[in-house]
């Protein structure tokens, strides 16, 4: 990755020195501070060791908190329009609780004092951990929804906690590379340390300034005042295809301006909407952000429009932008039709015709392809020197004034790291020798030795990016070739490979708040284990109560129709059923995508030599694996997703931060942890009075749906299937 000269400064080069850690508490002078100016304008540089940590408040705040948002974040997965509540509703939350802890419990060893910003940290680091939904209930919802395969609560729950837990082993050795570096800043990270020191600290104000604290509170009530309109009164402004309504009835408008088609025009006064796939524009520096909007304006709205309309692959016979299966004629693939014991059937495959997908769907996964290659050969361009030189100084300490500071804790030793990723590795092995999911006991350690060897440098792009390329496509093309014919194989390897880096990267980045915060790392390791076992739980219970007491759920529910699950789904059947071969080898129509692996390895190169050639120019800011990677999302992200959380990116990230700095770099990030709480606590409280009872809001031209009627269409419409006999 290259050195963004005009985003941050180098670093900074500290005399080593011992830190003395029998003081109650370490004050520095002020220009010793972290040479990120983000950094240091929001972390402390100060810290207390003697701070309790693991209290009794700290354990019962942290269960009661991981099994509720656990449990919502499931809950809304499954959503027709998902919702993620994010840790800093839980930060929020967890504030006025603690406090009320603090004055109600006898004073003692269940109650030490005032409610600290340490205890509140580590609450919120296991929240995180609770916090999202485990990418192995994909598996058992696909397997029961659509495979007819159940193999029971004990062998889902292992499964679930295993992909969920082999990343902890990564994470111990990654902290060396990507938490002790100042440069590895994790932007979404300042977020929570921002309001973290919003709730915790008295500011230093001029007259009449407000602090933080307040603007938090003002600016989370003006969102969840204002969510009712986009969420429940008013829904049609969550997606505003204002060029579609003009003539609803084109074809060619509608596919192209429509927010189910191309969405150009298309406008979201939406917060939820612009935020729920592609994160929190607020957040991402805007150098990545250029990146992406160019990744996006060439992927969706060039080679998309021009590969459709010049009816590349019969792209017509389908919608524009669909995850969809279809057969050569335009109709829904079925395909039950082509299994026998969920295992592909030749004859009945020969005999019921090949699978085809949409146009755009195929050039995602070639853009997939390009993204990955690129991202191993910017790595070994860009880091390869900075690599060996972390590497030579990862025994030392001459980090920066958090790393320095850091050293008053015991570390974990690595043997813990390594111990429990051996013991998830062999309970991964056993379930899939002990149950049927079609997967060898080899096949379990390749994808594992997968999500080894990327884990380093896609965590380099995401703390400095907040970009996170995945590895889903690499996993499945992989394991496709090797056992063609298997969806659950597929996906169980794919989650063992996939997720278990991606895990690594969330446990490394609650390492690095950690690192931030100064909290020891034996109470951090113990923390995020805390939240991963319950999430697991939590996220299993409440899967398995909505398939069982939700009619349709995932296929003809309009409430619960599980976009991400469908999503996952047609990869399953893609990738696993159908296998690469057939969908990319030499014989197929889609064959050229393979390419996309020679281009993408490729095209770092020429970027590389050119920025040396000519240096200090907008060539500092290409950064191809982020470009490449920026339509990750479509499927199930649709195209104004990008174009709205790209304007707001523009004001916050480039004309906030470029004309208004001190505004910038002392609200943005607590207005973005207010967005998100407010739409969070409209969402709660709208479930518990409108959806758990059935209720809705009343119909009017606000809230219909058809506006734009035939955005999904495709251009040349399906052959009528004829009758059995």
């Amino acid at each position: 990755m290259s050195e963004h000269k005009h985003e941050y400064v180098s670093e900074k080069e500290f005399v080593d020195e011992k830190l003395d850690i029998e003081r109650s508490s370490v004050i520095l002078e002020e220009e010793e501070n972290s040479p990120i100016p983000e950094v240091a304008a929001i972390v402390s540089n100060k810290d207390d060791p003697s701070t309790p940590v693991l209290t009794f408040r700290y354990w019962v705040m942290a269960v009661l908190f991981s099994i509720i948002l656990s449990f919502f974040n499931q809950f809304f997965w499954f959503r027709t329009t998902p919702m993620t509540i994010s840790t800093l509703v839980i930060q929020l939350l967890s504030y006025p609780f603690g406090k009320f802890m603090a004055k109600v419990l006898p004073a003692g060893r269940l109650n030490p004092g005032p409610f600290n910003i340490k205890e509140h940290v580590l609450v919120a680091l296991t929240a995180n951990c609770a916090g999202g939904t485990a990418y192995a209930v994909d598996i058992i919802v696909i397997q029961k929804v659509f495979y007819d395969q159940d193999f029971g609560f004990g062998a889902n729950f292992l499964l679930i906690l295993t992909t969920q837990m082999l990343g902890y082993g990564m994470a111990g050795v990654l902290r060396r590379y990507l938490v002790y570096p100042a440069a590895m800043i994790w932007p979404a990270n300042l977020v929570q340390v921002a309001l973290f020191n919003t709730l915790h600290q008295d500011e230093d104000l001029a007259p009449g300034q407000w602090t933080r604290f307040k603007f938090f509170l003002v600016a989370t009530l003006a969102m969840f005042c204002y969510q009712w309109i986009p969420g429940f009164l008013f829904p049609v402004i969550s997606s505003i295809a204002w060029i579609c309504w003009i003539k609803p009835d084109n074809l060619m408008l509608s596919q192209l301006t429509g927010a189910g088609g191309l969405g150009f025009g298309a406008i979201s006064l939406d917060w939820n909407n612009i935020v729920a796939f592609l994160g929190s524009p607020l957040i991402v520096p805007w150098w990545a952000q250029v990146n992406i909007a160019l990744g996006f304006f060439l992927i969706a709205w060039i080679m998309v429009p021009i590969a459709y309309y010049s009816n590349l692959w019969e792209a017509k016979k389908f919608p524009i932008l669909t995850p969809r299966l279809f057969t050569d004629g335009g109709n829904k693939y079925v395909v039950t039709n082509i299994l026998t014991d969920n295992v592909l059937d030749e004859a009945k495959y020969e005999a019921y015709g090949a699978l085809r997908i949409s146009t755009f769907f195929a050039l995602t996964y070639g853009i997939g392809f390009a993204g990955l290659a690129s991202m191993m050969s910017h790595t070994w361009l860009y880091h390869r020197h900075k690599l060996v030189a972390q590497w030579k100084q990862s025994r030392e300490h001459s980090e920066d004034i958090h790393h320095k500071l850091m050293q008053a804790y015991p570390e974990v030793p690595d043997w813990w790291y390594a111990a429990l990723f051996l013991i998830m590795t062999a309970v991964a092995i056993t379930i899939c020798e002990v149950w049927d999911y079609k997967l060898p006991w080899w096949g379990v350690l390749l994808a594992i030795f997968i999500a080894a060897i990327f884990s380093l440098p896609v965590g380099l792009i995401q703390a400095i990016t907040n970009q996170q390329p995945g590895l889903n496509i690499i996993t499945e093309y992989v394991i496709g070739y090797i056992l063609p014919g298997r969806p659950i194989a597929n996906v169980t390897f794919k989650t063992l490979g996939y997720i278990s880096m991606a895990q690594a990267m969330t446990f490394t980045s609650d390492l690095k708040l950690g690192h931030y915060m100064k909290i020891p790392p034996r109470a951090m390791f113990w923390a995020q284990l805390l939240g991963t076992v319950i999430a697991g739980l939590v996220n299993l219970l409440t899967a398995n109560w909505l398939l069982s007491s939700q009619e349709g759920v995932c296929t003809t529910n309009e409430t619960f129709s599980c976009p991400s699950a469908g999503t996952f789904y047609s990869a399953s059947v893609i990738w696993g059923v159908i296998s690469p071969n057939r969908m990319f080898g030499p014989a197929s129509m889609y064959k050229a995508v393979n390419y996309f692996f020679i281009i993408g390895f490729l095209l770092p190169f020429p970027f590389y030599f050119l920025k040396k050639v000519f240096p200090n120019t907008f060539l500092e800011y290409v950064h191809i694996p982020v470009l490449l990677a920026a339509t990750g999302m479509m499927p199930p992200a649709q195209a104004y997703h990008y174009t709205n959380w790209l304007v707001l990116g523009f004001a916050f990230q480039y004309f906030a931060r470029r004309y208004h700095p001190e505004w910038h770099l002392r609200f943005t990030y607590v207005l973005s942890a207010a967005f998100d709480s407010g739409v969070a606590f409209m969402v709660l409280i709208s479930f518990f009075i409108f959806t758990i009872r059935d209720a809705e809001m009343v119909e009017w031209w606000g809230t219909r749906t058809d506006l734009c009627p035939l955005e999904g269409h495709p251009t040349i419409p399906a052959v009528p299937l004829t009758p059995a006999k």
